[in-house]
């Protein structure tokens, strides 16, 4: 394990559940030394988190109050990235949301329009913890009518404060079954988000290492990417249970304490 980290020259970081818990009231898991640690060995680092109810800004603030030496340039968010990707393949375009404010934040500023009536480009879905029928409903209805579906992420959990808490995959799922198209996912588990940061970063795959708390996405994504992956037992696949599932994974280095 040493040898392999010895060996990366970029460090792939998930947010919640590896740096901190929850939503609200947020709990500091830590983090601070590793990343000083990587600082003074120069090796790059991004934090590639699923989170679209914030925006990138105040990611990074709620990172620099918990004292993460984290640069606001080196903070990916799915919502983030979903703007970002729509701006480079389609220019501004016009959105129905499924999301909260941090995502139509970041959507608006690439220029993107949003719409409620009957007709949008593009139907855009984050976690939306006050979503109700009528939104799904009319989401769905847009999607039938000729909009695309981008999804931020389609993970089924995230790390609460009070555990594992449903995530904006169950979404997702409902607008694709009623609406008969399947969206374009830009967040962990799709290898998007982890080539982008390669990219970014202008490593390749194999200097590269994701450390994440969540099988399913974290360590899924970076295996997808051809990234090698560490699953820390801070968050959401702990102990036994995350050691019994990891044994199903190929190519996996093991399971460690958080950094």
């Amino acid at each position: 394990m040493k040898r392999l980290l010895r060996d990366k020259r970029l460090f792939l970081f998930d947010l919640d559940g590896v740096f901190y818990r929850g939503k609200e009231s947020r709990v500091k898991i830590g983090g601070t030394k590793a990343i000083e640690a990587l600082r003074e060995r120069g090796r790059k680092l991004y934090v590639l988190t699923n989170n679209s109810t914030d925006a990138s800004e105040t990611v990074y603030q709620r990172l620099a109050d918990f004292e993460i030496p984290v640069r606001r340039e080196e903070v990916l968010t799915s919502g983030q990235m979903t703007a970002e990707y729509l701006s480079e393949k389609h220019g501004p375009v016009s959105y129905f949301l499924v999301g909260e404010g941090g995502l139509d934040s970041e959507m608006k500023k690439c220029g993107h329009a949003r719409v409620d009536g009957e007709s949008a480009d593009f139907v855009v879905i984050g976690l939306d913890r006050g979503v109700t029928y009528e939104t799904l409903d009319h989401a769905a209805r847009l999607a039938r009518r000729g909009a695309e579906i981008v999804a931020t992420h389609d993970s089924a959990l995230f790390m609460y404060k009070t555990g594992p808490a449903m995530a904006a995959g169950p979404l997702v799922r409902a607008i694709e079954y009623a609406s008969g198209k399947r969206a374009t996912v830009i967040g962990k588990p799709s290898p998007l988000m982890f080539r982008i940061a390669l990219k970014r970063a202008g490593c390749r795959r194999e200097e590269a290492v994701m450390v994440g708390d969540q099988l399913d996405t974290d360590i899924e994504g970076a295996l997808r990417a051809g990234i090698d992956p560490i699953l820390v037992t801070s968050g959401i696949d702990q102990d036994a249970k995350g050691r019994r599932l990891l044994a199903k994974l190929p190519n996996v280095d093991g399971i460690v304490p958080l950094l």
